[in-house]
């Protein structure tokens, strides 16, 4: 894979390489989004800038208050903090290729078991501390061990990790992983000197490890990114502040703070006070476009990877029952959602959202059929009783959007039989009812997508075993089998036979009807376009979690603020 110029770290400017993924987008679709829909970006940084930063703070709302901790953060919140915290081995772009970050070089032995990785030399954590080869090799070792966040990306494939020298690494992997280069995005490196001093005895241990900075990691950072943890309030916000020593330098008008905050109800009231700049995206489209026609403001819509699934509890009665689940996928008005709950989302067509390379063609839109439905139905073990079994179904109450689409959910299963209890829950509910089977509802409405710019990324943390229990999956599967295709097509080094494995495991998923595929989703949010100057508004998004909110991209203008009236 060719990478671009070592310092050239600046989301606007990152679409002049031309390699295989590129084209592999372009079939799909997104980098031809990209290259017919946007003017030409910026050039980009060919070396480290130091340039004023802008004073004030740029405040922007997510669902909820970031995770930040790299072994346990994973949702959007978490990942927008942990790009901006901490640096990987190699950074995404907005065509789909990838940046050296602190790689910046690498080999792979023939077999693609053993990667070297040389390490950028002077990179400072914030604590003035030196990072080195073993601070990658710790941060591994760390993700791996506590097990959370990202750690399935890693914790099938790795044999040992070890730092031969300051300046290099070695990786080895238990079995190849053709998509090892690029979910090195997830890796993100931590300070070892800084954790163990932060380590405690309290809570889960990790051995000689204790806890392994994790309590201290809720509201610090160890990081060496262009943004440090300033200050965290874990009930509402999380405060960055611009690291003046960051390796790549700052950028001409990057903000100097940033705040993240949870998304509540004054989230309306906040933005039309100018006192928030970029709204989430989980507001009421409605609402999102009435902020959009305030005073100087803007419809940001974002293309990404990510789908809304409807995950369906196949432990539990009724879905349990193969029609009852199939029964629902053909019940659901999808068009009513795409149009009148999620605007400009479009029906999904499977497990993977259509635009991710690997995605099954083959596949067909989600669309409904009533009558199909019903004679579906009429094949369960649960038919004619199927008032005695009511579907639970949670939405995240974060998600206001969410309780149309539960209720849209619940009046279409009316017309096959099926009565719906609709229950509002905070996501952190969800989280830990998710965890346990007895616990977890019949269905919960989650927008989940893409690690890194491959299919097997969601059908690796979306359908395997490895993911029963957490958030990204509430189907319950526990498929060996499944397990075993996924893990075969991911071993394959062949990028197209890679592909026709991915095509053939989302067939079987598909044919079990586990989810129900929503939308393939577009981001809809409110922002000032005169405060901040923002690239994935601007049509140069990097469609992996997180990565539109690379603050050192930003440009803020707060003094722009007063225009608005």
């Amino acid at each position: 894979m060719k990478i671009l110029g070592l310092h050239e770290r600046t989301a606007i400017g990152r679409m002049t390489a031309v390699v295989v993924i590129i084209v592999l987008l372009a079939v799909v679709g997104v980098s031809a989004y990209y290259l017919s829909t946007t003017s030409t970006p910026p050039a980009h940084t060919t070396s480290s800038t130091t340039g004023a930063l802008a004073s004030g703070t740029l405040s922007i709302t997510f669902a909820n208050v970031p995770k930040a901790d790299p072994a346990v953060g994973s949702d959007e919140a978490g990942s927008a903090a942990l790009a901006n915290v901490y640096d990987t081995l190699v950074f995404p772009t907005s065509a789909g290729t990838l940046q050296h970050d602190l790689a910046t070089n690498w080999q792979v032995s023939s077999d693609g078991l053993t990667y070297t990785f040389t390490i950028r030399q002077g990179v400072k954590f914030h604590n003035g501390d030196t990072l080195s080869a073993s601070d990658v090799a710790f941060s591994m070792n760390r993700l791996t061990t506590i097990g959370q966040g990202y750690s399935y990306l890693f914790a099938p494939y790795i044999a040992s990790i070890t730092a031969s020298d300051s300046s290099t690494v070695v990786i080895k992997l238990k079995q190849s992983f053709g998509p090892f280069l690029t979910a090195l995005v997830r890796l993100y490196v931590l300070d070892q000197k800084q954790v163990e001093a932060n380590e405690v005895a309290t809570g889960t241990q990790y051995g000689s490890n204790k806890d392994y900075g994790s309590a201290w990691l809720l509201t610090h950072d160890a990081g060496s990114g262009p943004y440090s943890i300033s200050a965290a309030n874990l009930e509402s916000s999380m405060t960055f502040s611009a690291f003046t020593g960051y390796w790549n330098g700052t950028q001409p008008n990057q903000p100097s703070t940033v705040q993240m905050l949870g998304s509540t109800s004054s989230t309306q009231a906040l933005f039309s006070s100018h006192q928030i700049q970029i709204t989430d995206q989980w507001q009421p489209y409605s609402t999102i476009i009435a902020l959009a026609q305030g005073n100087g403001a803007k419809l940001a819509t974002i293309p990404t990877v990510n789908e809304m699934y409807l995950m369906l509890n196949t432990k539990a009665a009724p879905t349990d029952d193969v029609y009852v689940r199939q029964a629902m996928s053909q019940a659901l008005n999808y068009s009513a959602i795409v149009n009148n709950i999620f605007q400009g989302s479009k029906p999904s067509a499977g497990p993977v959202p259509t635009s991710l390379p690997g995605h099954n063609s083959n596949i067909p839109a989600s669309a409904q059929n009533i009558a199909l439905a019903k004679q579906t139905i009429a094949k369960s073990k649960y038919a004619g009783h199927l008032g005695d079994y009511p579907v639970k179904y949670f939405w995240v109450s974060e998600v206001p959007a969410e309780q149309k689409l539960a209720l849209q959910f619940a009046s279409d299963m009316q017309q096959i039989g099926i009565t719906v209890q609709v229950l509002q829950q905070p996501w952190l509910t969800v989280v830990a009812d998710l965890a346990k089977q007895a616990s977890a509802p019949n269905v919960v409405s989650i927008e989940d997508g893409a690690s890194y710019f491959e299919a097997g990324s969601v059908l690796q943390s979306r359908y395997t075993s490895a993911s029963v229990g957490t958030w990204e999956q509430n189907e319950w599967l526990q498929n060996s089998t499944l397990d075993h295709l996924v893990s075969s097509a991911l071993s394959t080094l062949d990028q197209t036979a890679r592909f026709q494995a991915y095509a053939g495991v989302q067939t079987q998923i598909y044919n079990q009807y586990p989810t129900i595929y929503a939308f393939d989703v577009y981001e809809a949010r409110a922002y000032y376009p005169t405060v901040v100057n923002w690239y994935a508004a601007n049509g140069h998004p990097i469609p992996l979690l997180g990565y539109d909110f690379y603050f050192r991209d930003f440009q803020f203008f707060p003094s722009q603020l007063s225009a608005l009236g």
